[in-house]
């Protein structure tokens, strides 16, 4: 089987959880002796944002291949001029074509956001016109226009991986043209895959698609730490209460602050750590330090793989409360290091985790008190983590990749 794959995101350097998917799926299918052809944007020059830069995916596959061993199959990488950017918006594009034109980029971009996905689905038919492939899989809005071009001029059975959508991202300030590019990609596919219960409700209700067309397809997670947990060290003897993802309101930092501006109250020698970056980190700045918190409360800014890894080998508790999560990886990372999770019952992966440790994202005190639990009662923190662990088995990228060869042969023996 070959599948013509359009994502914009790869492993290792990533703004969120696309790029973790992305190369757990390619993985995965290749493992199993299927061909992945990936299509994904690239520039030119490291200009686009100072914490996410294009890497060379195929450089980086092969790294892997050395390291793990070669799959059965294969996969190459077609990058294609274009400036679009993981999590971007009308605003961020706009930005960032300032920032072109003071720099005098090569490129003939287009004048808006949505404008340059429409060019970018024009590049991706020269692209699938050189090549063979049995079936096309695009990941979230941004490729949902070139695949469907594709498409139209293959007459190939389309999948359209629906990772997150504009509610979740935007809530109800939605950004029209964007939904509209979602809901039309959703329209054209022959089937769709919601990565949990909660995203297929919300594609029904929200998108209009019938139930019967959509298939949820939960993410995964490699098992294998990267790093061993008792080899990082600390530098501080304190405990560790980590959050990691995009600073934005989707991801609910202002009640991981508030949470520990009520555990600090009781509980001493502990520090939280806020990794990443959004729009959003400023006021969380401000806020730390109008709660007095900075002794103990520490912004990292945007990690690298490696720096992630090591935050979640050092760290205590893990704590995950987004407002509105369609999946959410980062705690199974948090559980293969052995770090006991806290998660908001509005994430897709609490469906996955029947056992784990849930809040609502507003119940601050609850997540205080969880909180405080976990840093202060050894064998409450030893008895999730065996649950985490037990949990993780049932948790993998080949279970991912048997799922979607089953979706793709039904598709493309139906044509």
């Amino acid at each position: 089987m070959k599948i013509l794959m359009f994502g914009w995101e790869f492993a290792p350097q990533i703004a969120g959880g696309l790029g973790t998917a992305s190369k757990g799926l390619t993985w995965g299918l290749a493992e199993k002796g299927h061909d992945v052809i990936f299509v994904l944007p690239h520039s030119r020059q490291n200009y686009m944002s100072e914490t996410v830069r294009f890497i060379d995916a195929g450089r980086y596959y092969e790294e892997q291949m050395e390291r793990q061993g070669r799959p059965q199959g294969t996969v190459s990488f077609h990058p294609i001029e274009s400036p679009l950017q993981p999590y971007q918006n009308e605003k961020t594009y706009a930005v960032g074509q300032q920032s072109w034109s003071v720099l005098r980029v090569p490129g003939h971009y287009a004048g808006n956001l949505v404008a340059e996905v429409q060019r970018y689905a024009l590049a991706a038919l020269g692209i699938a016109a050189d090549e063979d492939f049995d079936v096309i899989h695009a990941h979230d809005w941004m490729t949902f226009e070139a695949a469907v071009a594709v498409k139209r001029a293959t007459g190939k059975p389309l999948v359209v991986h629906v990772h997150s959508t504009e509610y979740d991202r935007s809530g109800d300030a939605i950004n029209w043209a964007i939904y509209h590019v979602e809901k039309s990609g959703m329209d054209a596919a022959d089937r769709i895959i919601a990565v949990s219960q909660r995203v297929r409700d919300q594609i029904i209700q929200r998108y209009h698609q019938a139930p019967e067309k959509i298939v949820v397809v939960y993410n995964a997670v490699d098992k294998e730490p990267v790093l061993d947990k008792a080899s990082v060290r600390k530098a501080l003897n304190e405990k560790f209460v980590l959050f990691l993802g995009r600073v934005t309101s989707q991801k609910g930092p202002e009640y991981f602050l508030e949470a520990a501006a009520r555990v600090l109250k009781t509980t001493k020698n502990v520090r939280f750590i806020m990794a990443g970056a959004g729009d959003l980190l400023p006021r969380m700045i401000e806020e730390a330090a109008r709660l007095r918190l900075q002794n103990n409360f520490h912004f990292t800014g945007f990690l690298g793989a490696h720096e992630r890894d090591e935050l979640f080998a050092m760290s205590d508790v893990f704590v995950m409360p987004s407002v509105s999560e369609p999946f959410g990886i980062t705690p199974l990372e948090a559980m293969k290091y052995g770090v006991p999770v806290i998660i908001s019952r509005q994430s897709g992966v609490s469906e996955i985790l029947p056992h784990a440790i849930k809040v609502d994202f507003w119940d601050v005190d609850e997540l205080s008190d969880r909180i405080v639990e976990l840093l202060t009662k050894p064998r409450k923190a030893k008895s999730v983590v065996e649950k985490g662990t037990e949990a993780l088995k049932l948790i993998d990228w080949q279970f991912v990749a048997d799922r979607l060869v089953g979706l793709y042969r039904t598709l493309v023996g139906a044509k």
